[in-house]
């Protein structure tokens, strides 16, 4: 790659950085709703709105990315995965914590991700993307490990890590999702000479795919969101989670998404759990065994090592 595209990369490689900087804030601005809040409301409002601001300020593209044949299906799938992501991540995190939640969800994305180019592209993987993720997964089980809590049972965590699991294959999908529908977008323009089209190509196939899945998410909002508008907190941190960590975090993912494929992308996202336990460690007052705070150095320092690489994986 040149000296343009490596800076390019670089610069998608750390907006991916401050993305999970501000996603891993999510379990612990909701821990602070009321105990009758359901996890589904949460979920559904974060992506309903997060995905409709999204549309809003990519609606050209996003509607014309939604007309064309090559990119709409990666929409519609995508949109699938933006619609299960929330409602089991938020889900996960009530029945597991919030370190433990994110830890599943976000240390399994990467390796669903790598299945789905595996599957649909037969993709082969790069040694550092494969070391990398190696180091990046045991660090998450040892944080998994170490953060385990005796005051849930057994039966609520088990259910809790499967939903986690389902939020990483949905967070995969639609990561990969995102990937295909830039470049099919992206396509016709390159055939036609123009510049600069890579940038409208993500915003339109973001503020199409999470616009989709905010539709997808209404009902469920509709249902279960009341909760919600009972106090100036609880519409205050429902704003929060659905501006900072959702509208603005997926700005600075689809920054990161063009520049490399999924698997790097959501392998730099093992950020995400890192910030969360932190947060719920020292926030939220859950525990954090010794063996969970090796898993921790462990993933920043597998992430740091593929942030910093000068070649695309």
């Amino acid at each position: 790659m040149g000296p343009a595209s490596t800076a390019t990369r670089n610069t998608g490689a750390w907006a991916l950085v401050l993305a999970s900087l501000f996603w891993g804030t999510t379990g612990t601005a909701a821990s602070f709703l009321p105990t009758h809040v359901s996890p589904l409301a949460i979920g559904a409002s974060t992506m309903t709105v997060g995905g409709a601001l999204l549309f809003a300020v990519s609606a050209r593209p996003a509607l014309r990315a939604i007309r064309d044949a090559a990119s709409r299906r990666w929409l519609l799938w995508g949109a699938l995965g933006v619609f299960a992501y929330p409602l089991a991540f938020y889900s996960s995190m009530d029945l597991t914590g919030v370190a433990i939640g994110n830890v599943v969800a976000l240390g399994s994305g990467p390796v669903f991700a790598a299945l789905l180019e595996w599957l649909c592209e037969r993709r082969r993987l790069s040694l550092r993307w494969a070391v990398c993720t190696a180091v990046a997964v045991g660090g998450v089980v040892m944080l998994a490990l170490g953060g385990s809590s005796a005051a849930r049972s057994a039966g609520s965590e088990l259910l809790g890590i499967g939903l986690g699991l389902v939020a990483g294959l949905a967070y995969a999908l639609y990561a990969y999702c995102s990937s295909r529908g830039i470049r099919s977008a992206r396509a016709p323009a390159q055939a036609n000479a123009q510049a600069n089209a890579q940038a409208p190509a993500a915003r339109g196939v973001m503020g199409g795919m999470f616009g989709l899945g905010s539709i997808l998410l209404l009902p469920v909002l509709l249902v279960f969101g009341a909760p919600l508008l009972q106090s100036g907190q609880t519409i205050g941190i429902a704003a929060y989670l659905a501006v900072v960590p959702m509208f603005v975090a997926y700005l600075l993912f689809g920054i990161g998404i063009r520049t490399m494929n999924s698997s790097a992308a959501t392998t730099i996202t093992l950020v995400e759990p890192v910030v969360a336990t932190l947060l719920a460690v020292f926030v939220v007052g859950e525990r954090l065994a010794p063996i969970g705070w090796v898993g921790l150095v462990l993933i920043l320092g597998a992430v740091t090592a593929l942030a910093m690489a000068r070649t695309e994986p």
